[in-house]
């Protein structure tokens, strides 16, 4: 195991370097604009580098998920789409199709969608029947685009994503799935690499590299994949649940951001910059810091998610939590701005 983590770090510093020296050559590079604030041209290619460290472990190991060839070929999709999106722009609405179509194969051919939600009102579990299908390609095209929102400073997707997967590979591992926490834990080592490369450490900012779209594309779909698999297969691991709280920062902020562009009348998935780490840094927060206040965030939840499964906390308390914080969230992001500006006086920054 440990000889595998080595190897897995290093081909995935490999990869990296490789690919940052092929995205110049094409010109998949991230350039700073009105929304996006860093210096200089940086290649977009984390997640093509990481992913395909990821699918070569996958296919070594094919038995470590179930359906290994479908979840490469969808994610493969997704990966090729995600870096032509970072070349050329390519419509939300296209993308949004591919998503759909995606949920669709995962469920018809790997037989994965939510049938089960647990007993989210007390009493017995809720079957899904037929609406399961609607809302599994809700989850699918939610993680999706959950983790894409979330990529707006230095090192916080792939540290959220690494804390998701961690939590997903206790979980695994308190059930005796080893196969399925072999699978987390190569995603984490994998992505570490790019986590450091993408902080500018140790080899500073001349070699920086973002995850790109095709990066967190193929992170949200692993994450609803993932979660799926050990909330909804025969050998539950987990709560269905407790899902929510392994991805909680995400899935708030996401639900949230698009609550609030609906209620304006703007396109849910038009870009801004009122998430979670803007109003950070406009707090006066560095990146850095921020990036250590949401994962601490993230920590939390994703603890209090794992406790509350192992120790059989009842999943309607659980559910309504979840449901509770996001409403306090939404409303507080509603009326942020104005919190701002008083904090900011209070705390004199200008």
């Amino acid at each position: 195991m440990i000889l595998t983590a080595c190897a897995l770090f290093i081909c995935s510093f490999m990869s990296l370097f490789a690919f940052r020296k092929f995205a110049i050559l094409i010109n998949l590079v991230d350039q700073p604009n009105a929304r996006k604030h860093h210096n200089g041209s940086v290649p977009l290619v984390g997640g093509l580098a990481v992913f395909i460290v990821v699918f070569s472990y996958l296919f070594i190991f094919p038995n470590t998920i179930s359906s290994a060839m479908l979840y490469l070929s969808c994610a493969s999709v997704l990966l090729f789409v995600g870096v032509l999106d970072d070349l050329y722009d390519i419509s939300f609405r296209f993308r949004l199709i591919l998503q759909i179509v995606i949920s669709g194969l995962m469920m018809v051919f790997g037989e994965l969608f939510l049938a089960n939600v647990g007993a989210i009102f007390g009493g017995g579990n809720v079957n899904l029947s037929y609406f399961g299908y609607f809302m599994t390609v809700i989850c699918v095209v939610g993680a999706i685009n959950a983790f894409n929102m979330v990529d707006g400073i230095d090192g916080l997707l792939g540290a959220l994503a690494t804390i998701t997967f961690s939590s997903l590979g206790v979980l695994f591992y308190l059930n005796g799935q080893s196969e399925l926490m072999a699978f987390c834990a190569a995603i984490v080592v994998a992505t570490i690499p790019y986590i450091l490369m993408n902080l500018g450490i140790p080899l500073g900012q001349r070699f920086k590299i973002f995850m790109g779209d095709a990066g967190s594309t193929v992170i949200g779909f692993t994450v609803v994949w993932l979660l799926l698999e050990g909330s909804q297969s025969t050998e539950r691991a987990f709560s269905p649940i407790t899902a929510l709280w392994l991805a909680a920062v995400p899935i708030i902020d996401a639900i949230s951001t698009i609550l609030r562009r609906v209620k304006k009348g703007l396109s849910p998935f038009k870009p801004d910059r009122e998430h979670l780490h803007h109003i950070l840094l406009r707090l006066g927060f560095s990146s850095r810091q921020a990036l250590a206040v949401i994962c601490f965030i993230s920590v939390i939840f994703a603890v209090f998610g794992v406790l509350g499964d192992t120790y059989n906390v009842p999943e309607y308390i659980m559910f309504y939590t979840f449901i509770l914080l996001t409403v306090l969230y939404y409303f507080f992001m509603l009326r942020i701005w104005r919190i701002s500006v008083r904090i900011r006086r209070f705390l004199n920054i200008k």
